[in-house]
């Protein structure tokens, strides 16, 4: 595996690959969806008090007041190392849009 990643590929991996796939069909974390947002437990603190955002691709904890992209989320939840996030949605690159 490689140590050094086009910013291309990262960003794209960011972007193009939605936080709301990640939480639901690749993590496959808990979720409460609401009429407006996809609300989910944080991995850090436990809590509900989430949402995501179609417009930047992140996901929020308000209580942590952490923002997750796609590749902070697999890290977060799977307790991987940043290469093996890298990794694992490459493997999901077909979900980009």
């Amino acid at each position: 595996m490689p140590n050094h990643y086009a910013a291309s590929l990262l960003r794209n991996l960011r972007n193009r690959i939605l936080i709301d796939a990640v939480i639901v069909d690749m993590l496959r974390m808990d979720i409460r969806p609401d009429e407006t947002q996809l609300r989910f437990r944080c991995p850090l603190c436990g809590h509900f008090h989430t949402a995501t955002n179609s417009k930047t691709n992140l996901a929020r904890c308000f209580d942590c007041e952490k923002n997750f992209n796609p590749i902070d989320l697999v890290i977060a939840v799977t307790h991987c190392s940043f290469v093996d996030a890298v990794e694992r949605l490459k493997k999901r690159s077909h979900w980009m849009g």
